[in-house]
């Protein structure tokens, strides 16, 4: 996936970890250093990380964003990264990451070893899920920028607001909805036929 037509295009690294119990402590001291090390790169534009739900099964999602892929690849190949890595390595039992580009992480669900198995979410669900990140998102635009657009041209002020709306949607706001929608999105009765 390192080939993107529009090198411009925002790239979502994300990484999902399953900790050793014991090392959990550990490992969230490694994931503040982690996170504020990628801080200092020029193009990074946040990161979140979602703690597990399930304390016997400590699996991490941490998604890091960055403004183009030129900048991506900046911090992915320097060595303060290979150091975070290798500084972590002993406190992880399981990684995988996976990368997307522009608004290809919308609708995939964090799960991402699910993600690999289980069939795409019925349309209706995408479409659902569209509406409800959608439509909060119009609302706030217009509270917080309506006053502020009107005496621009129609035109302007809707491409202002879409762009306000387009950023949000992409990061954080897609990704945690489809998190916390996982279970909705994909079964529990879809999951248990996976290998997940």
């Amino acid at each position: 996936m390192e080939n993107f037509d529009q090198p411009s295009d925002p790239i979502t690294l994300v990484i999902s970890e399953v900790v050793e119990p014991r090392c959990i402590q550990a490992y969230e001291a490694w994931s503040r250093g982690f996170n504020q090390a990628a801080q200092q790169f020029e193009g990074f534009l946040g990161v979140n990380v979602i703690r597990p739900r399930d304390h016997d099964h400590p699996e991490y999602v941490v998604i890091v964003k960055f403004d183009s892929y030129n900048h991506f690849r900046a911090w992915r190949t320097s060595p303060t990264f290979q150091q975070w890595v290798e500084k972590g390595r002993d406190l992880v039992v399981d990684r995988s990451q996976q990368q997307f580009g522009g608004v290809e992480l919308w609708f995939s669900s964090l799960s991402l070893k699910a993600a690999s198995t289980l069939p795409q979410p019925a349309y209706y669900k995408n479409v659902v899920l569209g509406v409800l990140a959608v439509y909060p998102l119009i609302l706030l635009a217009d509270v917080l920028l309506g006053q502020l657009l009107k005496p621009l041209p129609h035109l302007l002020g809707l491409l202002i607001s879409v762009t306000f709306v387009s950023a949000l949607l992409t990061y954080p706001v897609m990704p945690c909805l489809t998190w916390l929608l996982d279970f909705w999105l994909y079964p529990a009765s879809s999951r248990s036929a996976s290998k997940y």
